[in-house]
């Protein structure tokens, strides 16, 4: 390419000795414009499979990043994703806190039956990847209770985008979100515990193992509280569902990502927290009935073609491949037992569907794999390679599985029960 550009880096440069305004010869795109054509991709590439396939956009979104990124063209670059990170960090924090904004906690209450199935989701999946981790792969304690951490709860963006997509409505789209909500609920305060535990490990100082679990838990719930107070308090002032109050909504929500990154708080956690609150909080309905536009796809596309062109394909082995199959084979396990054997009035094929809908893994766990990572970098990016490549294989076959449970179920919009276009 470089000789094709030749004569017409020459002609530029002729032209820079007349119009000194010219900037030098561009070498390569800019990064903004490559990522701009990188979207457009990964749109048309969703589109096309929903279409053709009847199979959900994310699925696009995530293989065009995965194709473009460093792992195969290398279009784009370790350092063009990260001047990425703060648009997916946004992105995947409002996504998040519509999941947070779903966990009604005074009904959970009130509903055993599911608060059983979901406390017995969260137990199961995290022994069965802790013991695999451990026991099969090898791992250290500290490092397979951080894959479990990681890899035992469903993918709250990827549900909910494709909940929304298919207009799933019924009690197999209403549990899955639940159980997706409660899940990713139970999978951050392992993650702040786990934090203290690979601190005990590999830090010569004991503080770090007590005070950065606090750090991150009491930082995120108090920016939480906080973007919620602001939130509803501006929010009372204007029309409920207006657009005034969507942009007070993102707002604060953007704040909140803002706050912790400054604080190094999770974003994760900060947002979903903030979802939950302000779901607690709102007891006159004042953004009950507000919620994102649909624009909010938009959202989704950065996400995950970011996230698709962050998987690490490059590291890849059979080994690595054939442990991480083995992990998502007992997490699978233990995702299809717990709503079987939680009873209830739901039937035992939609109880099964529910299992089934809750597989995906996707942005959240990679999200918390690289904050994980990131304390120890010489070690925890090699250790937490199975996690890694669990996501990795759930992103293709996960949002698929969900968008089945759906349509079997029934309660796709437009669909039968069948499922024959999504599998």
């Amino acid at each position: 390419m470089n000789g094709w550009l030749a004569p017409l880096r020459a002609a530029w440069e002729g032209l820079q000795e007349r119009l000194i305004f010219l900037p030098p010869f561009p070498d390569q795109l800019d990064t903004l414009a490559l990522f701009s054509l990188l979207l457009v991709v990964g749109l048309l590439v969703g589109e096309w499979l929903r279409t053709r396939w009847g199979w959900p956009r994310v699925l696009g979104y995530v293989l065009a990043g995965t194709f473009f990124g460093p792992a195969m063209l290398g279009w784009i670059d370790f350092a063009a994703l990260a001047q990425m990170r703060p648009l997916a960090d946004a992105a995947h924090g409002l996504l998040l806190m519509e999941i947070g904004r779903r966990l009604d906690i005074r009904w959970l209450f009130r509903n055993w039956v599911l608060m059983r199935g979901t406390l017995s989701d969260i137990v199961f999946s995290f022994l069965a990847i802790f013991v695999f981790s451990y026991a099969v792969a090898g791992l250290t304690p500290a490092w397979a209770a951080a894959t479990a951490a990681v890899t035992m709860a469903s993918a709250p963006a990827v549900v909910l985008l494709v909940i929304e997509e298919a207009n799933g409505q019924g009690q197999v789209s209403e549990r899955i979100i639940l159980h997706t909500a409660l899940g990713s609920a139970a999978a951050f305060i392992v993650f702040a515990v786990v934090l203290g535990v690979v601190h005990a490990q590999y830090s010569a100082d004991w503080l770090n193992a007590l005070v950065h679990p606090l750090w991150v838990a009491l930082g995120a719930a108090l920016i939480a509280w906080l973007m919620s107070w602001l939130a509803l308090v501006l929010a009372r002032r204007l029309p409920k569902g207006s657009l005034a109050q969507v942009f007070v909504l993102v707002a604060a929500a953007l704040l909140a990502v803002g706050v912790a990154r400054m604080l190094s708080v999770p974003i994760f956690l900060t947002l979903f927290l903030t979802g939950a609150v302000l779901a607690y909080r709102d007891a006159d309905k004042t953004l009950s009935y507000t919620n994102l536009p649909e624009g909010h796809w938009l959202l989704a596309i950065i996400l995950f073609v970011v996230v698709g062109a962050s998987l690490p394909w490059q590291d890849f082995t059979w080994l690595t491949g054939l442990q991480a199959l083995g992990l998502l084979v007992v997490r699978a396990g233990a995702k299809l037992l717990a709503p079987a054997l939680a009873g209830g009035s739901l039937p035992m094929e939609k109880r099964l569907l529910v299992g089934v809908g809750i597989q995906p893994l996707s942005a959240t766990a990679i999200f918390m794999a690289f904050e994980l990572a990131s304390l120890y970098p010489e070690i925890g990016r090699s250790a937490l390679t199975l996690a890694f490549f669990a996501a990795a294989l759930m992103e293709i076959v996960g949002p698929l599985l969900c968008r089945f449970a759906i349509t079997r179920a029934g309660e796709a919009a437009g669909e039968g029960n069948e499922g024959r276009n999504v599998l």
